[in-house]
């Protein structure tokens, strides 16, 4: 594996700056692409299962989260408050007490549940210095989060076809994970809730892994203060265990807001809030593909798709029209002309592209492109629309093999 720090700043992914601060990086257009990459899949993904998505503000008043739970069990982890006229205004450390409020902005019925509400939002954790690192300890966090609200009935079932989704995004993303923990909780943690409720939260886990057939490893100590978790765990290139995805079964904070739907018998019912992260937060999940990938990303999330080499002057103009193409099929693409150095010096710097098109004479006169992937292959010449549109569908199947 490679060291994502150190990749990040040769390939200009990302940086930092003493003056925005520690555990604060910023993305650089080749980063901000593979980002948007994966923002982009994660909504498609999340609107086809049957999600709904929201925004809410990375603020709120301190009562929510004294109401949550979070201020008693999470302070420490938390920024403290800002005053603003009067009121104490707090940087979120978690999404899922917003979702709560908008799930109780108005009365619910059975009929609309399971409800499932996604957001990709910012949140912001209070990281001791010492333990910030690159991508993978950061103190702004972009989170790919969701809460589904449902029946205890649904609870298993939900989050079964989360964890489904899970393995999916990390197939398309190249990703394997180390393992799977059902985290649970320790002696002595400071734990929220019923222990009656934190056996059945356990139990349907524990079901959703059985009928997703998983293995797992269980783990004290390891759980939420509001309800045991399902963690898939990576491994980065120092061998340092870490979260990515995550699955929880809350009946805490249901209970906290005073959630309700209204059930077919009239009765009033209280929902079971089913958390989940497919591909966790931007931040880590970028660091993973950087090191696992080495910077050579699958073709859906290789910051350029395809460069275009024309072998000499004459043949630029054409690259351009080729250029053109690509950007209308939805492609990244440059054109790596002859002031960036030899045909082979230009191939060679294009190593990490999934494709490299070479324009010469002949190609330009049929109206052909002669591919080069980055596995060494080198392709017969094909009429560029079909070229085009094979590299297209790569990307839009989100496939981690190049042809």
């Amino acid at each position: 594996m490679f060291d994502h720090r150190r990749l990040g700043r040769e390939l200009d992914l990302f940086g930092s700056d003493p003056l925005i601060g520690a555990g604060l990086p910023y993305w650089l257009p080749a980063g901000a692409a593979v980002r948007h990459a994966l923002e982009e899949y994660v909504h498609a993904v999340e609107r086809r299962a049957g999600y709904q998505h929201v925004h809410s503000p990375v603020l709120a008043k301190r009562e929510l989260y004294e109401l949550s739970g979070h201020w008693a069990h999470y302070r420490d982890d938390m920024f403290p408050p800002m005053d603003a006229g009067g009121e104490e205004l707090v940087l979120r450390p978690s999404l899922c007490p917003h979702h709560a409020l908008i799930y109780r902005s108005r009365g619910r019925s059975y009929r609309e549940l399971p409800l499932r509400l996604a957001e990709l939002g910012g949140m912001y954790r209070s990281e001791a210095s010492g333990v910030l690192g690159g991508l993978t300890r950061v103190r702004s966090i972009q989170l790919n989060d969701a809460h589904v609200f449902c029946s205890a009935d649904d609870a298993a079932a939900e989050a079964a076809a989360a964890l489904a989704l899970i393995g999916d995004a990390h197939a398309a993303m190249g990703i394997a994970p180390a393992r799977l923990r059902l985290s649970l909780p320790g002696p002595g943690g400071k734990y929220a809730g019923a222990p009656s409720a934190w056996e059945r939260s356990t139990a349907l886990l524990v079901e959703a892994l059985s009928e997703s057939r998983l293995e797992y490893e269980a783990e004290e100590g390891e759980a939420a203060f509001y309800g045991p978790k399902i963690d898939v765990q990576i491994v980065d290139a120092a061998g340092r265990e870490s979260t990515l995805s995550t699955v929880q079964i809350d009946f805490h904070q249901p209970e906290r807001f005073g959630l309700e739907y209204v059930g077919a018998d009239g009765e009033r019912h209280r929902p079971v809030m089913v958390h989940r992260s497919i591909i966790g937060s931007l931040e880590r999940a970028v660091a993973q593909l950087i090191e696992v990938h080495g910077g050579a990303f699958p073709p859906w999330l290789a910051p350029v798709q395809v460069v275009l080499v024309p072998i000499g002057p004459e043949q630029h103009e054409t690259a351009r029209a080729v250029a053109g193409r690509c950007l209308d099929a939805g492609l990244r693409v440059e054109v790596a002309g002859a002031d960036h150095g030899s045909v082979g010096a230009r191939v060679h710097a294009a190593r990490l592209a999934p494709y490299v098109g070479v324009v010469g004479a002949r190609e330009a006169g049929a109206d052909e492109l002669a591919l080069r992937l980055r596995d060494g292959r080198r392709l017969d010449a094909l009429p560029v629309a079909e070229a085009v549109a094979r590299i297209a569908a790569r990307v839009t199947a989100h496939a981690v093999d190049l042809w």
